[in-house]
């Protein structure tokens, strides 16, 4: 049997089809259930004791040798038989035009009703230090938000970290010293977040400040109402909940009625007729001194939204992690909206 085995293996090692009709008779001769190993295999009650653990080993050796090359002929012939598709020439080019993502588009229409009544647009690095990004907004050393859980920290420098909100922008705006301050600070922002349908790591803000003499929480509520009507619609209500944040006091969480469901209630609110989409309130006196600004002359308010959020409403997206994506049958819905 020794020397059987020896003759098939030479024979399969030196085993070329030329077509696939040869192919399947290697298959039928060596691999069937009536083929030359099978009828191996039965023969191996015949074998000494002794000499069985030999010959399994050879006999194992013969068939994964005949499979081995069974499956390398088997993938030449299936790549040499499928179709190459060629490119065809007739189309006209550029089939699919280009247009701005969602988060792009809200975040224009929202930078476009605050210029209308006077705002302006500022910007700051995504890589802040300590004292612009916690400091200076007032958050205490052992503030929640400083943990490594919430930011991103950049190599071992505790005091270097990507930005968790464009507040930070403000705070710069603020040190140059030019009174009366009107600005609106669009960007993107990172905190250290499981992603989920509701949640990512990455998102995008617009923060808002106003800072003048005789600033009043009057003044951020008639904004904020301008705002609401301007982008949801004429219809629109607003609502105000005390809140707290490190670097307002008083503040606020703000409501608008379901632009859905016109407040009678349904999933995207919750069947409470009101969806939250900011934060606001009167700056805090403490973040207006660390920034050089004389407390008892000026006041001022503060506001920022998730743009997110914000688009999620607009267009009734129900998955935060389609934004990033990049799938163009998401993207090719807003081509109408841009």
């Amino acid at each position: 049997m020794k020397d059987k085995i020896a003759a098939l293996l030479t024979e399969i090692e030196a085993f070329v089809p030329e077509n696939a009709d040869a192919l399947e008779a290697f298959r039928l001769k060596f691999m069937s259930k009536k083929g030359l190993i099978a009828g191996l295999f039965a023969d191996f009650k015949t074998v000494a004791p002794e000499d069985r653990k030999e010959m399994g080993i050879l006999l194992n050796e013969l068939k994964d040798k005949a499979q081995g090359r069974l499956n390398q002929f088997r993938q030449i012939g299936e790549i040499e038989k499928a179709p190459v598709a060629k490119p065809d020439l007739t189309l006209p080019a550029g089939q699919f035009s280009g247009g701005r993502h969602p988060l792009s588009i809200v975040r224009n229409q929202i930078n476009s009703i605050f210029k209308r009544i006077g705002f302006t647009i500022s910007e700051g690095p995504e890589i802040e230090d300590d004292f612009h990004n916690f400091t200076a907004l007032n958050f205490p050393p052992e503030h929640p938000a400083r943990d490594m859980q919430d930011t991103f920290f950049i190599s071992r420098d505790p005091d270097i970290a990507l930005r968790t909100h464009t507040s930070s922008v403000q705070v710069r705006v603020m040190e140059a010293g030019k009174l009366p301050i009107r600005i609106i600070a669009p960007g993107r922002v990172f905190r250290n977040e499981a992603i989920s349908a509701r949640a990512h790591c990455i998102f995008h803000q617009i923060e808002g400040l106003y800072v003048d003499k005789d600033v009043s929480f009057a003044d951020l509520k008639q904004t904020l109402f301008y705002f609401a009507q301007e982008f949801f619609g004429a219809e629109t209500r607003i609502r105000f909940r005390p809140s707290y944040f490190p670097f307002t006091e008083t503040s606020a969480e703000m409501d608008v009625s379901c632009n859905i469901c016109g407040g009678s209630g349904c999933n995207i609110c919750k069947h409470s007729g009101w969806v939250e989409i900011m934060g606001c309130g009167m700056v805090d006196p403490n973040v207006l001194e660390a920034c050089g600004i004389d407390s008892s002359i000026y006041s001022g308010y503060a506001f920022g939204m998730g743009i997110e959020r914000i688009t999620m409403m607009k267009f009734q997206i129900n998955d935060l992690r389609l934004f990033f994506e990049n799938d163009i049958r998401f993207l090719k819905q807003f081509e109408a909206a841009q």
